[in-house]
C-alpha cells in the first residue's frame, strides 16, 4: 500500500464478494502483493509481516466491515491444486476459513475459472479437496479435525463455571453446550460478551491448543430452530466479529467432538444451523486420529469491483484492526 500521500497514481485492486449463508468474503483476483515462492504457511507470514496494511485496508472500514473475511488467491505450492488461499479478516489471519473455501469456489466458478466436479485448494494448513455440485453449491473435505481435550472446567466471571472441549477443526475452537440467552441474532452482543469472557477465562487459565497454540475461537451449541436440523451456534471469531453462517471451521470441531462422544456415526449426516439460521450440511469419515470433515454450503456472488487506494486519502489503510 502506498505510505504517504504523493503524486503517484491510485491502486487498484480487483475484487469479487460473495456471502456463505450470510458470512462475506472478498476474494482478491488481481493487485494483491507478490508473496514470492514457498509454503502457503510461509506466504501467509509473509503478508503478516511486510504487507499487513493491505490485510487492513481490504477489510476494515471504510471499504470493509469487522465480519468480513478476506482471501488473497496465490500460486499452489502444488501444480496440481486450482488455487492457493491466504485467509485472512479484521484483526489478522486464519488457517483455514470454511465459509472462505465455499465462497471461493463459487466466485472462481462465476468468474468461469472453474467447472462443476472435484477440485483441491491449497491453504495455510493443508490440501482441502471440493467440489461444485451440479445445483450450485459446493463440498469440501476439511484438513483433519479432532478433539484434543475434554472437560475443561472455567471459572467465566459474571457467568459462573462452566465445562467445554478444546477441538481444532482448522483453527482452534473451544465449543460449550448451551448458552446464557437464546442463540439468536437479537442476543448477539450478550452472545459475544459471553464468548469474550469464556476467551479471558482461557487466557487467564493458560489452556491452549496444541503446541501451547491460542484459541481464538469460541462456539457455543444449542437447540436447532427448524426440526430437520441437528443444532444451532454461535461461533466468535478472532477480533469479536460473530460468524454469520454455520462456520466451516466450527462444525468440522463439533463433529470431531460428537463422534469422540459417539453422539454421531461417522458417515452419518449432521446439519448444522448458523446464527442467521443458514445451516452447512456435514459428515464424518473416521481417520486414526480425529476426523475428515465433509460439509456442504452454498455462497451467492454479490459483486465485482474494483478498490480504489487513493495516496491521498488518509484513511486508504483502513481503520480498525490491529
Amino acid at each position: 500500500m502506498p505510505s504517504a500521500p504523493g503524486s503517484e497514481p491510485p491502486r487498484r485492486v480487483r475484487v469479487v464478494d460473495s456471502h456463505t449463508e450470510g458470512e462475506p468474503t472478498r476474494v482478491v483476483i488481481d493487485g494483491g502483493p507478490e508473496l514470492g515462492p514457498g509454503s502457503l504457511a510461509a506466504r501467509r507470514e509473509r503478508l503478516r509481516t511486510d504487507h499487513d496494511r493491505f490485510r487492513r485496508a481490504l477489510v476494515t472500514e471504510p471499504r470493509g466491515t469487522d465480519g468480513m473475511v478476506g482471501a488473497l488467491l496465490c500460486p499452489p505450492d502444488d501444480p496440481t491444486h486450482a488455487t492457493g488461499i491466504v485467509f485472512f479478516n479484521n484483526v489478522g489471519y486464519l488457517g483455514m476459513c470454511g465459509h472462505g473455501t465455499i465462497g471461493v469456489v463459487t466466485t472462481l466458478a462465476h468468474l468461469g475459472r472453474l467447472a462443476p466436479g472435484r477440485a483441491t485448494v491449497g491453504t495455510p494448513v493443508g490440501a482441502v479437496a471440493t467440489e461444485l455440485n451440479a445445483d450450485g453449491s459446493v463440498s469440501f473435505w476439511n484438513v483433519p479435525s479432532y478433539r484434543h481435550r475434554t472437560g475443561i472446567r472455567l471459572d467465566v466471571p459474571g457467568y459462573g463455571p462452566v465445562t467445554g472441549d478444546v477441538a481444532w477443526g482448522g483453527n482452534w475452537f473451544f465449543l460449550l453446550e448451551g448458552a446464557p440467552v437464546p442463540l439468536r441474532v437479537s442476543s448477539a452482543r450478550e452472545l459475544t460478551d459471553y464468548c469474550r469472557a469464556v476467551r479471558s477465562a482461557l487466557v487467564r487459565d493458560g489452556v491452549t491448543g496444541a503446541d501451547r497454540a491460542p484459541i481464538d475461537h469460541v462456539e457455543l451449541s444449542g437447540p436447532p430452530e427448524r426440526s430437520e436440523n441437528d443444532a444451532r451456534n454461535f461461533v466468535l471469531c478472532p477480533g469479536d466479529a460473530y460468524d454469520r453462517s454455520p462456520c466451516g471451521t466450527g462444525t468440522s470441531a463439533k463433529m470431531a467432538c460428537l463422534v469422540a462422544d459417539r453422539r454421531l456415526a461417522p458417515g452419518a449426516r449432521w446439519r448444522q444451523e448458523g446464527i442467521l439460521g443458514g445451516v452447512f450440511e456435514g459428515s464424518a469419515e473416521a481417520l486414526p486420529v480425529g476426523i475428515r470433515p465433509r460439509i456442504t454450503g452454498s455462497a451467492f456472488v454479490t459483486g465485482e469491483s474494483t478498490l480504489v487506494f487513493d495516496p491521498r486519502d488518509p484513511l486508504r489503510e483502513g481503520v480498525g484492526g490491529t
